[in-house]
């Protein structure tokens, strides 16, 4: 309990060691209790300001407590809309929905229905899955290593990650996993030209009688792998992707939670490669930073039954709002233009980095989805052709980019990579004083770790 004392730091982090799960994640490497957030900024108990590059994992698009977001949530409180309908519509509802199939492209929107699922992304990617396997009657679902989808039985059947499903038995059966085209440690050793032996082994996989896997409910894919390390997969390989699926009549899924609504210089990741998926997920940034997930699909897959997905809180009126709103400035002042042309100038300056820093394996990303792969530039190249992974000097790195005032995650393989996911308001400024953070966290690391 917390008494009159000065409330500090740390004595909320105590208390919420006390009192909280064991499967806590943030707080152990990240150990701040937040006071105020504004725009890119979070203030913690003691006054300290931070800028906030992990951003609620890539969820707060436009920042902290926007202006056009808190006016559109004040706006359903003073009109006394209902805040929780259940699936029933509202023209709160209706707007929202209105602004999505408009932000789509022409040949999909046409064709597009929609399905509110629960507040995650990992419900929403969970009525996916039902969806497919319910429209097509199979039940084969294939999906790619270093692939994230969620942490539910279901989502982390079809995710890389390893350690969460050691001590999880009994996960979704038949997940097949694809090699996906990570260009630094790539699984044929060929690097930039590994995509057209995995395009090539995908299709002949599929075409095979002896592969031992049946047609396929579904592909499932991020185009740009976030937890798995910032990996953007080639634009050619995903038009692979679109085309090996299409002629043998197999639904793809492209998970768009973490790169959706103008993250990675579009405002849906997919059309970088100028390609139609049968099916997209939203969630995190489509809330407006309030809890909401969608699953908008082409009407052919449209085979479900009356309550076959359902969810108490998939009628979050205010998150619609607020959704409504930040999708609306975002595509009035352009933000995707302007994420793609500040994630150029980070890139830029980090591969400068790497010039100097041999610690540093690898500089990628698109958009402002970005990842340093840290690495043991002691030690030979993996077979793959990359450094092996450095995971106590991505940590360090961290930790010294937090004490310098930047929030910032690891992931990726061995959580070795810098994972850089600011709001799509940050400046220009701001960013030559993250990528100044960013150097001098490095050199600290380095010279700590010897």
């Amino acid at each position: 309990m917390i008494t009159e004392e000065k409330v500090t730091n740390h004595i909320l982090l105590q208390q919420q060691e006390h009192r909280e799960s064991n499967a806590r994640s943030y707080p152990r490497r990240i150990p701040i209790a937040i006071d105020q957030a504004e725009g890119i900024f979070v203030t913690d108990m003691e006054g300290k300001r931070y800028i906030d590059c992990l951003a609620g994992a890539g969820t707060l698009a436009l920042g902290h407590n926007h202006p056009v977001l808190i006016q559109a949530m004040q706006q359903v409180i003073h009109n006394k809309r209902p805040l929780h309908t259940l699936d029933l519509t509202t023209p709160v509802k209706e707007e929202f929905v209105n602004e999505i199939f408009s932000s789509l492209p022409g040949g999909f929107a046409d064709r597009a229905k929609i399905q509110f699922c629960g507040p995650t992304g990992g419900d929403a990617i969970e009525a996916a899955l039902k969806l497919v396997k319910t429209a097509t009657g199979r039940s084969s679902i294939l999906t790619f290593q270093g692939g994230y989808h969620g942490s539910t039985h279901g989502t982390m059947a079809i995710s890389g990650n390893l350690a969460p499903k050691e001590r999880v038995q009994g996960l979704m059966p038949d997940t097949h996993f694809l090699p996906y085209p990570y260009a630094y440690r790539c699984p044929y050793g060929v690097g930039e030209e590994g995509h057209k032996l995995s395009s090539t082994y995908i299709e002949n996989l599929l075409d095979d009688p002896e592969s031992g896997i049946l047609p396929p409910a579904a592909m499932i894919l991020e185009v740009v792998q976030g937890e798995g390390g910032s990996v953007p997969a080639p634009i050619e390989w995903l038009k692979e992707m679109r085309r090996i699926t299409e002629e043998r009549g197999i639904p793809l899924i492209i998970d768009e939670i973490q790169t959706g609504i103008g993250r990675t210089g579009k405002l849906f990741a997919f059309e970088h490669a100028s390609i139609t998926p049968d099916v997209i997920v939203l969630s995190k940034a489509i809330g407006g930073s309030l809890p909401l997930s969608v699953v908008i699909y082409d009407k052919k897959l449209d085979k479900w039954n009356p309550g076959a997905h359902i969810g108490t809180f998939r009628g979050n009126q205010m998150a619609m709002a607020a959704g409504t709103a930040s999708l609306k400035f975002i595509k009035e002042n352009r933000l995707y233009e302007h994420a793609e042309k500040m994630g150029s100038k980070f890139l830029s300056a980090l591969s400068s980095f790497a010039e100097d820093f041999p610690e540093i394996g690898d500089v990628r990303g698109r958009g402002l989805m970005l990842g340093v792969e840290m690495v043991d530039s002691m030690k030979p190249a993996t077979k793959t052709g990359g450094l092996p992974a450095n995971p106590a000097l991505a940590s360090l790195v961290q930790r010294e980019c937090f004490e310098r005032g930047l929030i910032l995650e690891v992931g990726g393989r061995h959580g070795s990579v810098i994972r850089i996911l600011p709001p799509l308001i940050i400046t220009e400024n701001q960013v030559e004083e993250v990528i100044t953070i960013i150097k001098s966290a490095i050199q600290a690391a380095i010279g700590e770790i010897g």
